[in-house]
């Protein structure tokens, strides 16, 4: 298994239970396909560099995990079809 780092900005229209609602979605997606959470940081809301589909700020969520590469394809390919994320970038740890 890998490491890797998950950054995620949330639309910051969300209230709290909705935000915990996809959180615990992707959450659950990654431990469905084999994969393991070590820890998830909130940032909370943060004003973004850019506009992005209209809005000046997003919630951060960052997530590290151990998983294999199939589980990060299969994340990358659910935070593209999800509309309560803005932005996503997930990156592999080197040992």
């Amino acid at each position: 298994m890998r490491k890797y780092e998950v950054v995620f900005v949330l639309r910051p229209d969300l209230d709290e239970e909705k935000s915990a609602a996809v959180l615990e979605r992707f959450k659950g997606l990654i431990e469905s396909q084999g994969g393991e959470v070590l820890k998830i940081d909130k940032w909370g809301k943060r004003r973004l560099a850019y506009e992005v589909k209209d809005f000046r700020e997003g919630v951060y969520i960052i997530v590290h995990m151990n998983a294999q590469s199939k589980v990060a394809a299969e994340l990358d390919r659910v935070f593209k079809i999800t509309d309560e994320v803005l932005r996503h970038i997930i990156v592999r740890i080197d040992e």
